[in-house]
């Protein structure tokens, strides 16, 4: 009975670890570096290491379960390795005070000195699936790195090539490492250049829609029907026209021409069915009277053969050419009212009258038409440098250079409304500096939230752009940033978060494109919190984000 209770106990203890992760228990075979050291009575008299669900024998040794196991399959009468007697199964009992001993016994985490806790032996597996200095793998796909416990959250969201980042073009989540390969082939909304080179950027999703209106493209020339095969750019078409209008309206007039030489050939066609018309119609009236001469013939002498057969063939010869002339008589009336050209010799009229009217204008159209362009080219030359003013005026009027940004977005409910439809998820701010010759920099707002906040909160990010003097400034971007939401009720309850920027982040470098990937808060404040009515963070429709760099250490050019 001891035996057969000894064979099952393996079982029951694995039974134990599947059903309850936190029951006392250690692995067996593992090098444990215990605070005391461990006395030989806590040993295995077999295996010499720490016993494992402890048995006693008969002679008052211990054994692990699994070395008295072991020796019972080694010997069919197994003998103690201690005293040399001979071990009675039926003796060997669990020792469970023992082992209670053993399990409370302290021993120092295998990550020491790293982590300086001390354990119960039984505690330890416990320990492991929490100690912040355990080495894990890296739970992305496709990422093989082996991580501590402590640094693994900042590993997934900042460090790991392997995680997801927002596409700043199309707002889709994308692996890291893919995200370039992804912006250049699969984003819609990516910026790409004109193919036909007309200087101009469209999303790549748009850029069909623009070849169509695209004045780089080459088109036919509209008189092309007409022979003119020359192939010119969308945007000198209306150039060509005006320059070719000579040849244009003599390709015409050589098409009418050509047209006039097929109605003549339709008409001379159309006369000669006419006369031979007329000649059938004459040979029936001949047919005709010699019918009557045989009829009156046939009622004289009825008797006369030949003057019968003369009759039927005649007969036969009438009913053919009566045929033939109503065929010819159809022919004649569908070819008149398809030849009804008189509106068309009208038209062609018309046409010339305006051709010789268009060529005695024409030296003079030449003449304006060069005074024209000079005009034009001078007015598009003070349009181009008062929009150029006009907008360097709105920068420098409202470009801030302390490194301070005050955001005012009015129409909140309508742009919360586009950002809840899809139609444009996210704002940006004006551009401010760190000083004159500074960083430049922007924020960026998810009014329907991003990432864990969508739909819940508002998500504000800071962004790093492209500026004037990146080449002269240190990289990456370092400074502290705080992002506020401002109190309107003037008792400046302020809803406030502040980091320091990553200078291992993307983020943070110096930018190759127009702008970096946003940093920042995901949920930075909850729609329940923002629209509030107790609250003033929105009045008149209108609240004021606050970005705020700390210049601490950033030295003026």
């Amino acid at each position: 009975m001891a035996c057969d209770e000894l064979t099952g106990l393996s079982g029951i203890f694995t039974r134990q670890n599947s059903a309850s992760a936190v029951s006392l228990d250690f692995e067996p075979d593992a090098d444990y570096k215990f605070v005391e050291t461990l006395e030989d009575r806590y040993k295995c008299a077999y295996c010499h290491l720490v016993l494992h669900n402890p048995h006693q024998t008969g002679c008052g040794h211990r054994f692990c379960q699994q070395c008295i196991l072991t020796l019972r399959e080694l010997n069919a009468v197994p003998t103690c390795p201690v005293d040399k007697e001979a071990i009675k199964m039926h003796e060997v009992f669990k020792d469970n005070c023992c082992k209670r001993e053993v399990l409370n016994l302290h021993v120092f985490c295998k990550n020491f000195p790293d982590c300086n806790s001390k354990i119960i032996l039984g505690r330890y597996q416990e320990h492991l699936q929490q100690c912040l200095f355990e080495s894990l793998q890296c739970t992305n796909d496709g990422c093989f790195d082996q991580i501590l416990r402590k640094d693994l959250k900042d590993h997934l969201s900042q460090h790991c090539k392997f995680r997801e980042e927002m596409c700043q073009y199309c707002n889709k989540y994308v692996m890291l490492i893919n995200i370039k390969n992804h912006e250049k082939d699969d984003c819609p909304d990516y910026p790409v250049p004109c193919l036909q080179n007309c200087s101009q950027i469209i999303l790549k999703k748009e850029i069909e829609k623009h070849h169509a209106v695209c004045p780089e493209t080459e088109v036919d020339c509209p008189y092309k029907q007409y022979g003119c095969l020359i192939k010119v750019k969308r945007g000198k078409l209306a150039e060509h026209e005006n320059g070719a209008l000579r040849e244009h309206m003599l390709q015409i007039l050589d098409k009418n021409s050509r047209l006039e030489e097929q109605i003549s050939d339709l008409y001379k066609s159309l006369e000669s069915k006419e006369i031979k018309i007329q000649q059938l119609a004459e040979a029936v009236k001949k047919c005709e009277k010699e019918f009557r001469q045989f009829t009156q013939l046939f009622g004289k002498n009825s008797n006369l053969m030949v003057s019968t057969q003369a009759l039927a063939s005649h007969l036969d010869k009438s009913a053919r050419l009566e045929s033939q002339v109503k065929q010819l008589i159809q022919m004649a009336n569908q070819q008149q009212s398809k030849l009804d050209l008189r509106p068309l010799f009208d038209t062609i009229e018309n046409v010339k009258q305006k051709i010789a009217l268009m060529e005695s204008y024409d030296q003079r159209l030449v003449v304006l038409e060069g005074q024209s362009s000079k005009h034009d080219l001078q007015i598009n030359i003070h349009k181009a440098q008062l929009n150029k003013n006009e907008e360097r005026f709105k920068l420098l009027e409202g470009t801030c250079y302390s490194g301070k940004l005050i955001w005012k977005i009015t129409d909140y409910k309508m742009k919360k409304k586009e950002a809840v439809e899809g139609r444009m998820l996210s704002i940006f701010s004006q551009p401010f500096y760190t000083s004159r010759c500074g960083y430049r920099l922007c924020a960026r707002a998810y009014l329907n939230g991003d990432g864990s906040g969508k739909g819940t909160h508002v998500s504000l990010y800071f962004v790093v752009m492209r500026g004037e003097f990146d080449s002269l400034l240190p990289w990456p971007f370092k400074q502290k940033v705080t992002l506020m939401l401002l109190d309107q009720s003037g008792k400046k309850n302020h809803i406030v978060e502040i980091f320091r920027a990553d200078p291992n982040s993307s983020s943070f470098k110096r930018p190759d494109g127009e702008m970096n990937i946003a940093s920042g808060c995901p949920r930075f404040v909850p729609h329940t919190v923002l629209e509030n009515t107790k609250n003033t963070y929105v009045r008149d429709d209108t609240l004021f984000l606050k970005v705020v760099v700390d210049l601490t250490d950033l030295e003026e050019l």
